[in-house]
């Protein structure tokens, strides 16, 4: 904790300039980065595991659900963890927990049950989960309020950049080269992946216990503001933005969740697994391209104009992709990446807009709403084994309408949300 009394100079007032955040900024985007890589990896791990111990869809999905359950579980414990320790502390803790997580597949293979991987995945995200609630509001702080939008975007490119590469790789270590390799290894083939990630999430910890970042007096609970002795019930922004972050997450992981097994159906790609894994490079790398265009134009652009945009043009790609096959049906999907870029990142800083010192409480209620990517993937699942794969679509377009209307709403919320505080 001695970091904080030397480093009062980088603390955010608003109005620094942004290269006095150069360091601290650098530090928290290789965290995106990682756990980036470590959440897309479930994409190519399930259709892995589906094969291995012959799961239907629903059961398969399991994976996202224990997941991205852990959100719901311990972000609001977790929110309370980084308001009593600091963000630094968080961080750490999120790392040490994450690296557990990796190491405990080891058994899990060993042991060859699918519930323990479940459990080894719910470690894991426990682990992301702290690391979540620590850095999307460090990053926002970090700098002018104006271009929180902005920051916070540039930080989810370099995320982006760790999704973008985790199927191709993934898809090389699960499956092989030609898919022949992965199929005689069975679950051994998801062993050396997750123990040489958590041999990476240790020595970043190493790395983090070492450097000094800045405290951020302004999320302090010791510090005065207007927000302080309001519930955040009172603020529709947030509370809306909430149900934003459950469906664009919960529709965002579960297109991708289902992509390898959509790929292989025979009127839309017909493509083995280790091929078609490798194409969901192209729906995450189309979130990096996306973001690093949307931190450029959130500079100009209204948040919530492109929030609105982004949402319709999915719909409308999702629709198509319902309604086709062949090369339309394969790449109206993949496309859909390119416009989910800005959304996590853009409803995170618009929610939390003016709440001062319940930030750190609004960023565990925003994280607690991650539990999307675990209710939605199952309902899409549910829609697949009863219908089909190519229907069960329309389940993320309709949290997509929701987020399209929230992006219409959200400055009406904000301003009621001010005149409350001032």
């Amino acid at each position: 904790m001695s970091d904080i009394n030397t480093n009062q100079s980088y603390v955010a007032q608003g109005n620094d300039e942004n290269k006095n955040y150069l360091l601290p900024l650098s530090a928290m985007t290789t965290l995106f980065f990682l756990w980036g890589f470590i959440t897309v990896l479930n994409d190519v791990l399930i259709p892995r595991l589906k094969g291995v111990f012959d799961l239907n869809y629903t059961e398969a999905m399991m994976i996202q659900f224990c997941f991205f359950s852990a959100y719901f579980i311990v972000s609001l414990p977790a929110g309370a963890l980084v308001k009593k320790l600091g963000y630094k502390n968080g961080v750490l803790t999120g790392l040490v927990v994450a690296s557990i997580g990796c190491m405990l597949f080891y058994p899990a293979v060993v042991v060859h049950e699918y519930w323990l991987f479940l459990g080894a995945l719910f470690v894991l995200a426990s682990g992301i989960t702290v690391l979540q609630v620590s850095a999307n509001p460090y990053v926002a702080a970090l700098g002018p309020a104006k271009t929180a939008s902005s920051r916070l975007n540039l930080a989810q490119a370099l995320n982006s950049l760790g999704t973008t590469v985790g199927p191709y790789v993934g898809g090389l270590l699960f499956f092989g080269t030609a898919g022949a390799m992965a199929a005689e290894a069975g679950a051994e083939s998801v062993k050396v992946p997750y123990l040489m990630l958590a041999g990476a999430l240790l020595t970043i910890a190493v790395v983090f216990a070492f450097l000094k970042l800045p405290t951020i007096e302004s999320h302090s609970e010791e510090q005065d503001c207007k927000a302080k002795g309001h519930s955040l019930l009172t603020a529709p922004h947030l509370v809306m933005g909430v149900g934003a972050i459950f469906c664009y997450v919960g529709a965002e992981v579960a297109i991708g969740s289902f992509l390898v097994n959509y790929f292989a159906q025979p009127n839309i790609a017909g493509l083995e697994e280790h091929a078609a894994a490798k194409l969901i490079s192209y729906y995450w790398g189309g979130a990096m391209v996306g973001r690093f265009i949307g931190s450029a134009l959130l500079q100009k652009v209204a948040p919530s104009k492109a929030l609105t945009f982004n949402a319709l043009c999915i719909v409308a790609l999702l629709t198509l992709t319902m309604s086709s096959s062949g090369n339309v049906a394969m790449w109206a999907v993949l496309a859909i990446g390119l416009f989910n870029s800005i959304m996590f990142p853009t409803i995170f800083s618009v929610a939390i807009e003016g709440l001062g010192s319940l930030t750190s409480k609004g960023s565990g209620w925003l994280c607690l709403a991650i539990v999307g990517g675990a209710i939605v993937p199952l309902i899409q699942g549910l829609c697949a084994d009863s219908l089909n794969i190519q229907v069960s679509f329309i389940v993320p377009l309709v949290c997509y309408l929701y987020i399209a209307w929230y992006g219409l709403n959200v400055v009406n919320w904000a301003n009621r949300w001010h005149n409350i505080t001032k």
